[in-house]
C-alpha cells in the first residue's frame, strides 16, 4: 500500500521525464549567462552578436564569461535594496481593491490588494521628483546596469532556493509539497546631448506596456501562471531578472546607438506597438469576461461562440471548460494551424 500511494503522490509530466529534466535544466543553466551576454552585447559590443562571438573566440568561453560578467558591487545592491524596500512599503501602505483570485489546485483561493496601479503611479512621482530636484541621478542605473542584473542573478537563485527549502519545512499554505524530483520542484517553484525619437518610442512604449499591466492588475491572479505555478525559479527569478534585462534590451541599445527614425516613422511605430498592447489586453479582458460570466455576455455586440472542452488535472481529476471561439479568437487561427503545423522547427516539430 505504502509503494502505491507513493506512485499516487509522484506527478506525471506532460512530456517525457527526459525532455521535462532537459528543459529544465536547459533554463536554469542557460538563462543566467545568457541575461550577461545580452547586457554585454548591447552595451560593450555595439549590439553585435559577431562581435561577442570574436571576443569568445578569442578568449574562449570559459575566460571570455569571466571577463565580461560583473561583480555585484556595494552600489549594485544599494540600488535593489532601496528600490524593493520603497516597492514593499508601498504595497503595505497604500489602499487597494480586496481581489480574489481564482480557486487553487489545493482548493484555496488567494486573496490580494490591488493597488498596483497606484504604486506605479507613485513610483513614476517619486522617481521624476528626486531626478527634477537633483537629489538622484538615473544614469547611475545604466552605468551600474551590468552589476546590477549580476547582483540580481545571484539574489534572486538564492531567494529561489529560501522558497524551496521554506515550502517543504514551513508552507504558508496546503498549495506547497513536493512532486518528488528536487529539479521541478525548484524550477516550479546623456552623452549625446538630446533623446533620439527612437528611444522616446521605446520608452512610450513601455510606459504603455507596463501601465498597462497595473491597470488591469486583478486580470493577472486569473491567468494560469498565477492560478497554477508556484513560487520558484520560473516565477521569481523570471521576473526579478528576465523580465527587466530582456524587456529592456532595446533601451540598451539605444543609450550609446541613438537611431533617429523621423517623425512619421517614428509616429507609426509608436501607433503600432500601442495598438499592439491594446489587442494584447483586449484578448484576456474578453476571455477573462467570458468565463466569469460562464459564457453569458456579449463579444463585438453579439453572443459569443464556444467549445465545451474537458481536461484532466495533475491529480487525475476531470474537468470542464469553456473554449472562446468568438471576437479577437477566430475561426482563422485554426486555418493558420493547418498552414502552419509546425510549432518551432519545420518539418521537424
Amino acid at each position: 500500500m505504502g509503494g502505491a500511494d507513493e506512485k499516487k503522490k509522484k506527478k506525471k509530466t506532460v512530456h517525457s521525464p527526459m525532455v521535462t529534466y532537459a528543459s529544465m535544466l536547459s533554463l536554469l543553466t542557460l538563462c543566467p549567462p545568457f541575461v550577461i551576454l545580452l547586457w554585454y552585447t548591447m552595451v560593450h559590443a555595439d549590439g553585435s552578436v559577431v562581435q561577442t562571438w570574436e571576443n569568445f573566440q578569442q578568449q574562449g568561453l570559459v575566460q571570455g564569461f569571466r571577463s565580461i560578467w560583473p561583480k555585484p558591487t556595494a552600489v549594485a545592491w544599494k540600488i535593489i535594496a532601496c528600490f524593493a524596500a520603497f516597492e514593499a512599503a508601498l504595497q503595505l501602505m497604500l489602499p487597494g481593491e480586496r481581489v480574489e483570485g481564482p480557486i487553487s489546485p489545493a482548493g484555496n483561493r488567494p486573496v490580494y490588494k490591488a493597488n498596483g496601479l497606484a504604486a506605479y503611479a507613485v513610483t513614476l512621482i517619486t522617481y521624476l521628483g528626486l531626478w527634477w530636484f537633483g537629489i538622484f541621478n538615473p544614469a547611475i542605473v545604466f552605468d551600474h546596469l551590468g552589476e546590477i542584473y549580476s547582483a540580481l542573478i545571484v539574489g534572486s537563485l538564492i531567494f529561489c532556493v529560501f522558497l524551496y527549502i521554506k515550502g517543504h519545512l514551513a508552507p504558508s499554505s496546503t498549495d506547497s509539497g513536493s512532486t518528488g524530483n528536487i529539479i521541478i520542484d525548484f524550477y516550479w517553484y546623456e552623452e549625446h546631448g538630446k533623446v533620439a525619437d527612437s528611444m522616446l518610442v521605446n520608452t512610450a512604449l513601455t510606459l504603455v506596456y507596463v501601465t498597462k499591466f497595473f491597470w488591469w492588475e486583478a486580470g493577472y491572479w486569473n491567468t494560469m501562471d498565477i492560478a497554477h505555478d508556484r513560487a520558484g525559479f520560473y516565477i521569481c527569478w523570471g521576473c526579478l531578472v528576465w523580465v527587466p534585462s530582456i524587456y529592456t534590451s532595446p533601451g540598451m541599445y539605444l543609450v550609446s546607438h541613438p537611431v533617429n527614425l523621423g517623425t512619421q516613422l517614428a509616429l507609426f511605430i509608436l501607433v503600432a506597438g500601442v495598438l499592439c498592447v491594446y489587442v494584447n489586453y483586449d484578448c484576456d479582458r474578453q476571455r477573462q469576461e467570458f468565463r466569469r460570466t460562464n459564457g453569458k455576455c456579449l463579444i463585438w455586440g453579439k453572443a459569443p461562440s464556444k467549445i465545451e472542452a474537458t481536461y484532466c488535472t495533475m491529480k487525475g481529476e476531470t474537468k470542464s471548460s469553456l473554449l472562446l471561439t468568438s471576437g479577437w479568437y477566430q475561426k482563422y487561427w485554426k486555418q493558420y494551424c493547418a498552414k502552419v503545423p509546425y510549432r518551432i522547427i519545420p518539418g521537424i516539430y
